[in-house]
């Protein structure tokens, strides 16, 4: 059974496509090169440029950096971003140290 993607998701997605069409754009890109440049098809862009949330991370990922945007998104969920994560681990350190028994 298919699950529905949340609407948060899909709008962000959206929003992610509409931002790529527009640096596209002034770029002055055609979606051709574009496309060439990332190593998929027309058709493919088309659909990320709708944010269309069935396209592979990787081939928005190829499509950001064939706009030479960079690979910032890379740390989106390093451990530096994850101010969760690093609550969880300050979280399991022990309040004190016992010695071991027989050292």
């Amino acid at each position: 059974m298919k699950r529905a993607i949340p609407v948060s998701i899909q709008s962000g997605l959206r929003k992610l496509g509409a931002d790529i069409k527009k640096a596209r754009l002034r770029r002055g890109l055609k979606m051709e090169l574009l496309a060439q440049r990332a190593g998929i098809s027309l058709e493919t862009l088309s659909k990320i440029q709708k944010g269309h949330p069935g396209v592979s991370i990787g081939h928005y990922a190829g499509v950001i950096f064939g706009l030479g945007m960079g690979t910032d998104w890379m740390n989106l969920a390093s451990i530096e971003n994850d101010a969760v994560g690093q609550w969880i681990d300050e979280s399991k350190i022990p309040k004190r140290v016992r010695d071991k028994k027989g050292d």
